[in-house]
């Protein structure tokens, strides 16, 4: 049997997804060099580890510089990976690192934007996790940190998340004792605002809601939020566990602010109606967006 051939990307799509890599990439050494480095503050992951190391090693060591050494330690991370995460995610995370390292040699020579510690930690945390948030959602990454958790956690009993935290908690420590207890501190909050505003720019800024709606009058529900929300369902088939009675259920995405309207056409009509209400992270679809209300 011939094995199945996959989609090539097109090179205007793969010439797009570079120029967001290369602007996040960019954005992440215009944090670390204007905002971060002068006030002593740094990131988790290999990030924070180079940028301790880097205030270590003696100048007259040049070569052991932000750029080098976190292309140097993230190189291991992208060897080891390359069959868990894959040809394309690697490449693309190898050019997100080279444009960070030559990016942040670049913003080396410009003043910083601000000593004040707070402002630095606000602002460089932004700006952090849109550019950081930017490669991952344009198929790279910055840090091998996650790649290292992936290989490790497949032996170990801990997941992913749980392992970059404990590496994290190693790293700030050791930030407490390199720059002081308070530089720490600092650090930490950093690393909270780019956490959440990574979050933030891979899930999209549309905050979305899917609803899962158990009514006997389902055609009435169903037609209603069509008409009135401007929103299409997906009737699923179900079955009640305690009375194995068959049920239709009602599948429907709106936006947060449609919520309310939401239960309030469900309850008008059905008002002993099971509803729940869930998070989603991204809604893909050309007509999802033209509701009518």
């Amino acid at each position: 049997m011939a094995q199945k051939q996959h989609k090539k990307e097109s090179p205007s799509h793969i010439a797009y997804r570079f120029f967001f890599i290369f602007l996040g990439a960019s954005l992440a050494a215009l944090s670390i060099e204007r905002l971060l480095v002068p006030n002593q503050i740094i990131d988790g992951g290999v990030i924070g580890v180079s940028l301790i190391l880097d205030y270590l090693i003696p100048d007259d060591w040049s070569f052991f510089n932000f750029a080098t050494l976190v292309i140097l330690l993230n190189a291991p991370f992208m060897y080891f990976g390359y069959k868990q995460i894959g040809k394309t995610f690697m490449f693309s995370s190898i050019v997100g690192i080279i444009c960070l390292a030559v990016a942040e040699r670049f913003f080396h020579h410009f003043k910083p934007l601000t000593t004040q510690p707070i402002l630095a930690t606000v602002f460089g945390g932004l700006a952090l996790g849109l550019g950081v948030g930017l490669v991952i959602r344009h198929g790279g990454s910055l840090d091998g940190t996650e790649i290292l958790g992936i290989l490790l956690t497949k032996k170990l009993p801990f997941s992913v998340g749980e392992f970059v935290m404990f590496m994290n908690v190693f790293i700030f420590s050791w930030a407490a004792f390199v720059f002081g207890m308070e530089q720490a501190m600092y650090s930490v909050m950093t690393y909270y605002i780019a956490f959440k505003t990574i979050d933030m720019v891979i899930e999209g800024l549309d905050e979305t809601r899917a609803a899962l709606i158990v009514s006997d009058r389902y055609k009435e529900i169903s037609d209603a939020i069509l008409h009135r929300l401007g929103r299409g369902t997906t009737k699923l088939l179900g079955k009640g566990g305690y009375t194995d009675e068959q049920k239709e259920v009602i599948y429907a995405v709106v936006t947060r602010l449609e919520v309310t309207k939401l239960k309030a056409i469900v309850n008008e009509i059905d008002p002993d109606a099971f509803i729940t209400i869930m998070l989603t992270h991204e809604v893909k679809g050309a007509k999802f967006k033209s509701a009518i209300h």
